[in-house]
Formats: C-alpha cells, structure tokens, sequence
C-alpha cells in the first residue's frame, strides 16, 4: 500500500492507515462461488460498454473516441483504495494547510499527540462504512496508480461495485441482468458527461480548489468532526446529541466566499446526477425490459434508507444532500427537454456560463429564458 502515503512525514491523515483500517473492518460481500463471481464481472464489462453506445446516442453526445478512461469492476476493498487515492489528491491543499496550522493555536499540542493515525483509523471506519453501500462510481480527479490506471488525457476512471450491485439486486429481489445494465446506463452517462465535455472537469476542479482554499477550519474542529463520524459509527454517540450532532463536513467549513461556491458546486452536481437518472430512465425501456420495476423499488430503498445509525451518518457525511441533487437534478433536465428538446438541453454543456445556477436548478424555466431566450421559455 505504498501507493497512498508514505510514513516518514505522518501528515494530518495517515492514509496507509486508513486503508488497512477500512480493509479489515469491511463487510463481507454476498455468498456468491467463483464461478458466480467471474460471470458478474464480465456480465458488467458487457454492460459498461454496450452502455457507451446506449448513452450516447440518447444524450446526443460525444463520440467513440472521446473514451480513454477505464472500467474498473472492483471488490468493497478495491473501491476504498482507489477513493483513498482520490481523496488524497483532492484534499492535498487543504491538508497542507491544516499542517501548518497544526504548530500554533490550542488545538496544535493535542494533533501532535494523536498524529494523523488516529485521524487514518477513524476515516478508515467511515470508508469501511461506505464502502458497502456504493454501486458505481465515477471518479473524475483519480491520480493513475499501479494497480488503479486512469485516463491517459487527465481523465478519471469509472468503478462499478460487483459484491454491492449483487447484494442490492438480491435485496430487491429484481432480474440481475436488467439490475446490472441499469447501474451501467447512469455511471456511463457520468463517463459521458466529462469525456464530452473537455472543459467540465478543470471547472470542477478549480471551484472545488477554490473551496478548499478558503477554508479556514481549526485542525481540531476537522478531527473532531471525524471523530463524530466514526462514534456515530460504532455506536459511540453521547444519548441527546444526535439532533445537534448531524452538522455535514460541507457545513463545517463554509466561509461567506465557500458557501457562493458550494452554491455552484451544488448546482452542478445536481445537474449531473439529476441527468444520469434521465438518462438512466430514457435508455431503460428500450434495453432493460423491467426498469419500471427496478425504479419503483430503488426509489423506494433511497426514500426509505436504513437504520437510525445509518440517518445520521448519511447526514453527518452529507449524503442526504446528495439525495436531494437527484431529486431536484433529475427534474430540472425532465422540464427543460420538455421546452427546448434533447439539442437544446445540451446548450447546458457549451461553457461554465450556460451551466444552471442553484436558483435555476429549482426553476428550470428560468435557465431557459436566459440561455434561450424567452420566446422559447
């Protein structure tokens, strides 16, 4: 595990650490043999490149050259390994930072004593946590590694969960091979969105660069709020804390320029997770013949989520908000198709300045009016 931080500068978080603890600490995967095994990776390889077609030539975009990332088909632990890895790159600014930081003020004495192992322990319960809940995933800033290769031209890779597409598809109790696709056909549209578009991933990075530059969070503050994730984790949340323990990680650290930024960023996140389930819904009736099925019920499983425990991590990491961009993402591109058709849409896709602002998210026919013009609003 070389590939994620070297120990001779121990740094914020131990991110070696983290990995080992997340790896001992996952849940093991559903009962499948071998063989069972070997035929759902391939099954999904299948699916993520008839996906490519699919996709395209209902979003109308890019080409089949504009595909240089790859598909990765990986177990729970291969999944925390590459996020370990894009973690580690994205947040490497603001970790600096923090290092600094870290020699003065009140909470510098009590960092140096716990060391960023403790800090590496504790996200590694929280990538464990996780790490048996995502299916797929499209990881835009992943850093090329050994065993993890990206794009060739700055651009990510897609990951695709087997253990946790078999479990939820189980647990659904839905045709596996039309489950499979399904979670094809959206983590491709997010291929597409930024193999298309050339110019959407540097935006993205510069405004999350931006954000995390304007951070300005006491190093305690930062590990005590991971400290709040990993005992909610393990059942070691204080009783009558659970209402004003719920505070996201995005909440924690917005200053008056972040929140403007986390603004736009929730826009865009919005818009490209609201389009992947359009897409996800527009493709499925022609090629998963029981996509109405399958929708009902996942909508159903995110609506409905799991434990109590469950509620406030998934608040606490942000991902209730997550949810909503869905939502609210999904619905924006549904109204604007149905003013100014598939082309028209794609307008969204021209510059930073035609994507839709967070008010424009909740009313779609005012990015109409201003990228279009009203006499087609």
């Amino acid at each position: 595990m070389t590939g994620f931080g070297g120990t001779a500068s121990p740094g914020m978080v131990d991110w070696n650490l983290a990995v080992a603890t997340a790896t001992r600490l996952v849940r093991p995967g559903p009962d499948v043999s071998r063989d069972e095994a070997r035929a759902v990776v391939a099954e999904l390889r299948r699916h993520a490149r008839a996906s490519e077609e699919h996709v395209r030539g209902f979003t109308r975009m890019g080409t089949e050259e504009t595909h240089d990332t790859p598909v990765l088909v990986v177990d729970r632990p291969g999944w925390v390994r590459a996020n370990v890895a894009g973690f580690r790159e994205i947040l490497k600014p603001l970790l600096e930072k923090m290092q600094e930081r870290r020699g003065g003020g009140p909470g510098g004495a009590v960092l140096g004593a716990v060391g960023g192992k403790v800090t590496g322990v504790e996200l590694g319960m929280l990538l464990s946590f996780l790490s048996s809940r995502v299916l797929g995933q499209y990881e835009t800033f992943a850093p090329a590694g050994r065993d993890l290769p990206a794009g060739q031209n700055g651009g990510g890779r897609l990951l695709l969960v087997a253990p946790n597409i078999v479990h939820v598809e189980r647990e659904l109790d839905v045709e596996p091979h039309d489950f499979r696709l399904w979670v094809c056909l959206h983590e491709e549209t997010h291929r597409t969105q930024f193999t298309a578009v050339p110019w959407l991933r540097d935006h993205l990075e510069g405004e999350i660069q931006s954000f995390l530059a304007e951070t300005d969070v006491d190093p305690m503050t930062f590990l005590e709020r991971i400290r709040d994730a990993a005992q909610s984790l393990a059942g070691g949340r204080p009783e009558g804390e659970e209402e004003d323990g719920g505070r996201s990680f995005v909440e924690l650290v917005q200053t008056p320029a972040q929140r403007e930024i986390l603004g736009r960023l929730t826009a865009v996140m919005s818009l490209l997770e609201g389009h992947a389930d359009y897409v996800m819904d527009g493709v499925g009736p022609s090629v998963v013949p029981s996509v109405a099925e399958i929708r009902e019920k996942f909508q159903q499983r995110r609506a409905k989520g799991a434990s109590r425990l469950d509620a406030a991590l998934r608040k606490l990491l942000g991902l209730d908000a997550k949810l909503r961009q869905y939502r609210d993402g999904e619905r924006f591109v549904r109204a604007v198709v149905e003013q100014v058709g598939t082309d028209g849409f794609n307008r969204v896709w021209t510059s930073p300045n035609t994507l839709p602002t967070k008010a424009e998210i909740a009313k779609p026919a005012d990015w109409v009016a201003r990228v279009h013009g009203r006499a087609e609003g």
